[in-house]
């Protein structure tokens, strides 16, 4: 079931920061991550519903511009990048290595594909310039990271020096609804930190 979850700012933020949540890759060790969401232009006291889905979907774009369409993906299966009749195709391929994995092989005989994970039809996670013959591997923990950010973009990739500054982990297991609420900031010597509290929450 997806989880039903509503930002609420109540915080003293004078400067219509943006908000940014975002998932984090456990199987590799990089320090980016991908914008999933980002919330902006959202006043004190305005709230911003969203849906945080089960199901996850997987795509592939490849070294001569092509993108695969999004095919349902689910832990415990690999995906591979293979030359068909038509040309380059995404297909399973069998189960991953790890029953909580979601693997993404180049199958090509040559040029590299970028893999992406998707939720809600929004880029999650990628992993860029996999080689022929080697596979991406992406797991997630039940969370979700959230911060206020000004240089990020909805879907694009957000540097490690961004993701080291948000430090606030939201844990959804179990979650069917919440709301997260934003407090602290403001202008001058008073300001303190953003923090990020989940409140009314009903479990699935």
């Amino acid at each position: 079931m997806d989880i039903q979850l509503n930002f609420i700012n109540r915080s003293n933020d004078a400067n219509n920061s943006k908000v940014v949540i975002f998932a984090k890759n456990v199987a590799t060790n990089l320090a980016e991550a991908v914008a999933w969401r980002v919330i902006q232009n959202c006043g004190q006291g305005d709230n911003h519903p969203f849906v945080h889905p089960m199901t996850t979907q997987v795509g592939v774009s490849d070294s001569w511009g092509n993108y695969t369409p999004l095919q349902h993906a689910a832990n415990g299966q690999q995906f591979s990048m293979v030359m068909g009749t038509s040309g380059d195709v995404l297909r399973e391929s069998g189960p991953a290595a790890s029953p909580s994995e979601i693997e993404v092989r180049n199958g090509l005989p040559k040029g590299g594909i970028n893999a992406g994970i998707y939720k809600g039809g929004k880029l999650y996670a990628q992993e860029t310039a996999i080689r022929p013959q080697r596979t991406a591997v992406f797991q997630f923990k039940p969370t979700i990271w959230i911060g206020v950010a000004s240089q990020v973009v909805q879907g694009q990739v957000m540097n490690s020096a961004i993701v080291s500054q948000i430090n606030t982990e939201i844990s959804l297991l179990g979650v069917a609804s919440a709301d997260i609420v934003m407090t602290g900031g403001g202008p001058g010597a008073k300001s303190t930190p953003f923090e990020f509290s989940l409140a009314n929450v009903e479990y699935a």
